[in-house]
């Protein structure tokens, strides 16, 4: 709320210039006893009040504005990260793509069947994301944060997933064809009617992974893997899976 005082009425001149005490301050105490007229005519002046009240609303307005106008702008801001998505497709680097992804994911939008195939795309963070039918085929995603994220029905092969987070992940009927796994943390993944076959799953964490459905395993490398879930080794080799510790082996 706007509280509008007029200024106090400055005293009569001859009081003033009798109680001034030097004469050479006289100018002074005069240029200062206009400037107090002015502030007090300007007070009484309900114009200026007027303004004010008119100043307060237009920011008030602006802010109803802004906010009006906030689905407009995310609809832009998810418009320009898909472009971005598209325009690169099929090519490789990042191409801006890491910051659009995770942007598009942070604001919910389910990123099913994008096509980021053969990009460069290390270090990116998609917690939660919905990746149905998404292409990362070739893809350079070392080091990534996956955790929970669906890969149903996704097309994973040859990707590097080297080091990544992909705990409580979702690979149902997805294609992990000679994927390189390698030192991932697969702790809790679905991997029902997945495709492991030439896969690298060196010192991958295994642990509680929903392997009973897999699809193949056949030459996937699984020497070194970590909690292995009871049976599921035994298994793979039997479905000609491999353990080779190095790739010269």
């Amino acid at each position: 709320m706007i509280k509008h005082e007029p200024s106090k009425r400055p005293e009569k001149w001859h009081q003033l210039s009798t109680r001034t005490k030097y004469r050479w301050m006289i100018p002074f105490v005069a240029f200062e006893w206009g400037w107090e007229w002015v502030a007090f005519l300007l007070s009484n002046w309900k114009f200026l009040e007027v303004l004010e009240y008119l100043g307060s609303f237009s920011v008030l307005a602006a802010v109803i504005f802004y906010f009006s106008e906030s689905g407009d702008r995310v609809k832009q801001r998810h418009y320009q990260a898909w472009q971005v998505i598209n325009t690169a497709q099929g090519k490789g680097g990042s191409g801006g793509r890491i910051e659009a992804l995770m942007q598009l994911n942070e604001d919910k939008v389910p990123l099913v069947g994008v096509d980021v195939s053969s990009a460069f795309l290390q270090a990116l963070k998609l917690e939660n994301a919905n990746l149905l039918r998404a292409d990362f085929s070739a893809a350079d995603l070392r080091g990534c944060d996956l955790e929970a994220a669906d890969f149903t029905q996704a097309n994973l092969q040859s990707t590097n997933l080297r080091g990544c987070n992909l705990e409580g992940a979702s690979f149902r009927n997805a294609d992990l064809r000679e994927a390189d796994l390698t030192g991932s943390d697969l702790a809790g993944a679905r991997l029902d009617e997945a495709d492991l076959a030439s896969a690298d799953l060196r010192s991958a964490d295994l642990r509680n992974i929903q392997w009973q459905k897999l699809r193949g395993v056949r030459m996937a490398n699984i020497a070194d893997t970590k909690n292995a879930p009871a049976g599921f080794v035994e298994w793979a080799l039997k479905n000609v899976a491999v353990q080779l510790r190095n790739s010269t082996e």
